[in-house]
């Protein structure tokens, strides 16, 4: 099991010994992404002496509570807050997206809710307009029974109009008959006493035919009034009708509008889009050549540690074999007076510091080669990223090549201290040993003149890689430019694209709204001239049908009229045949 644990280190007193090297469990891994408190617990690692006090490291535990492998925890706890902070991100997007769902929920319930009101609004009107439509049925009815009254009044205006003909026929054939009689009778007796009393009773019962039409003209005058009255009150619907039609022309009008800035926009992006394609193309390619680059970046670094350390070892065999001179020689000829004794002790102690310099000079080179590893693990990383994550990579890529370089110049002269002391300890070694009677091996000239021409070749190799590696480098660093300029890019399109997208979709919301409130406007007209339309044609069918009634009456009140107006004058006419005598009596 893996744990998160506190390098402890302490030190031994006089008669314990050394120092005593244990690990505090601070935490223990459940899962990927998931870390627990565990009790204080102790452990001691004598893996992690050479860590400093207070290290954090990652220590991976037996079920015997044993260790099995202890690594710096730096960079793992970096990679874990990474995760952490993405994490946290991602919550934060799905947050703002729960709350623009949220809002979205709300605005439909309000506009559901607007609909709602506009749609029992449009009920209640429909409801008056049905009120009305039932009122002028009643009104219609009642038109229908007046011109019923009226037809039935010009029937009898018609059959007292064709007595009236026949009594004009009566009156005519009784006068011929009086003009045959009249060169036969005396002066003033024309018409007989019962003669003249039958013409008197016909014109009193034509006098008496003779329609009365002033209380149908009332009505009639009655029903126009209702007409005009549903009429100024049908009106301000019909000018509501006009009204929402000019809205609705209006707000096609902004539909067509908007369809077009639309189609303009949707033009636009598509052309942001092909670009920003282009560009990480461009991008992928520069990649990928970064990515060559580097790999023979590592590949020449390579050679270049391998030619260092086999520099190394040809140096450190020349010095010993003593061919290779390094501005310090020993007293020989002192060495030699020396006791045996005192000279052994001076080889044991440079013994015992060459052991504890090159154990430092180890560490040392251990610390770089975790360094080179770290470098190696973010060029990896580097080739996989991209954006905001790309950028700290680099700069961390960056600081970690800096301390490397910086490490690896500080170690350089160690190093040839180093060599220098195991030279000095070989040749107290070597007389040591020739005091001692024991045998030294000594290398032959030609062997050490073939390893000094073969350390020259090496150098000017090295030359050659380091120059060809600055070389890389620049080209490296033009590239790694030219990716953060394509990225700043495609950042930007990125930005501009999402960007487009939002509007792009708040204006296909706007026209798919604009359309929707436009087509509930024209269904809402083409219902509503459907409930006015019957009702005006209703309307002007009444107003047709009365001004004929209207017609019609008058013409039967000046036929009413003339009729009187002859049975006056009938009237007068008979009075004049009729004898003066009886017509006192009468």
């Amino acid at each position: 099991m893996l744990y998160l644990a506190e390098v402890q280190k302490q030190k031994g007193g006089l008669l314990s010994g050394g120092s005593k090297t244990e690990l505090k469990l601070l935490a223990c891994q459940r899962s990927d992404q998931n870390w627990s408190n565990v009790s204080e617990e102790t452990i001691a690692a004598d893996e992690a002496s050479k860590l400093n006090d207070g290290a954090l490291v990652l220590v991976e535990l037996s079920p015997n509570r044993q260790v099995q492998r202890i690594q710096e925890a730096g960079r793992p706890l970096v990679n874990i807050l990474q995760n952490f902070s993405r994490q946290m991100e991602k919550f934060k997007l799905k947050e703002d997206e729960i709350d623009q769902w949220k809002q979205s929920l709300m605005f439909q319930v309000q506009e559901l809710n607007r609909r709602e009101m506009d749609m029992e609004s449009r009920w209640e009107q429909l409801q008056h307009l049905e009120n009305d439509v039932q009122r002028l049925e009643q009104e219609k009815q009642e038109v229908e029974t007046s011109r019923e009254q009226i037809e039935k009044l010009r029937a009898e205006v018609e059959r007292n109009r064709q007595e009236l003909e026949g009594a004009w026929e009566h009156l005519r054939g009784e006068q011929r008959r009086l003009d045959e009689l009249k060169p036969d009778s005396p002066q003033g007796a024309v018409l007989d006493e019962g003669q003249s009393q039958l013409i008197a009773d016909l014109l009193n019962r034509l006098s008496n035919g003779v329609g009365y039409t002033g209380i149908l003209q009332e009505n009639l005058n009655l029903a126009f009034e209702l007409l005009e009255k549903q009429q100024s009150t049908l009106n301000p619907h019909w000018q509501q009708l006009e009204s929402q039609r000019n809205l609705a022309d209006q707000q096609q009008g902004e539909v067509e509008q908007l369809s077009q800035t639309l189609g303009d926009r949707q033009s636009e992006f598509e052309q942001i889009q092909n670009s920003l394609q282009q560009h990480i193309a461009q991008l992928q390619l520069s990649k990928a050549q970064f990515g060559y680059k580097q790999d023979f970046s590592v590949i020449l670094k390579e050679q270049l540690r391998n030619q260092e350390d086999l520099y190394q070892q040809i140096h450190g065999l020349l010095a010993i074999t003593g061919n290779m001179v390094f501005g310090h020689q020993v007293d020989v000829e002192t060495l030699q007076n020396l006791p045996v004794e005192e000279l052994q002790k001076i080889v044991q102690d440079l013994q015992n510091k060459l052991e504890i310099d090159s154990s430092f000079v180890q560490d040392q080179e251990q610390e770089l080669n975790y360094k080179e590893q770290g470098i190696q693990e973010l060029e990896v990383k580097i080739q996989q990223a991209s954006g905001e994550e790309l950028k700290n990579l680099e700069a961390e890529l960056a600081e970690e090549k800096d301390l490397y370089q910086m490490l690896n110049k500080s170690l350089k002269p160690q190093r040839n201290n180093l060599i220098k002391q195991e030279q000095i300890f070989k040749q107290h070694q070597t007389i040591l040993l020739q005091r001692q009677g024991q045998s030294v091996p000594n290398p032959t000239g030609d062997n050490a003149i073939n390893l000094e021409s073969l350390l020259c070749r090496i150098e000017t190799q090295r030359q050659q890689q380091s120059q060809d590696l600055q070389t890389l480098a620049v080209e490296i660093e033009q590239l790694t430019a030219d990716i953060e300029t394509k990225q700043a890019e495609i950042d930007h399109q990125t930005h501009e694209l999402e960007s487009k997208h939002q509007e792009l979709k708040s204006m296909e919301e706007q026209l798919l709204n604009l359309q929707t409130a436009n087509a509930e406007c024209w269904g809402r007209l083409k219902l509503y001239q459907e409930a006015l339309q019957p009702i005006q044609d209703c309307l002007d069918g009444l107003r047709d049908k009365l001004q004929a009634i209207s017609e019609s009456l008058t013409h039967v009140q000046a036929t009413g009229d003339s009729q009187l107006q002859t049975i006056t004058q009938m009237r007068q006419t008979i009075q004049t045949l009729i004898p003066q005598g009886e017509l006192l009596a009468s």
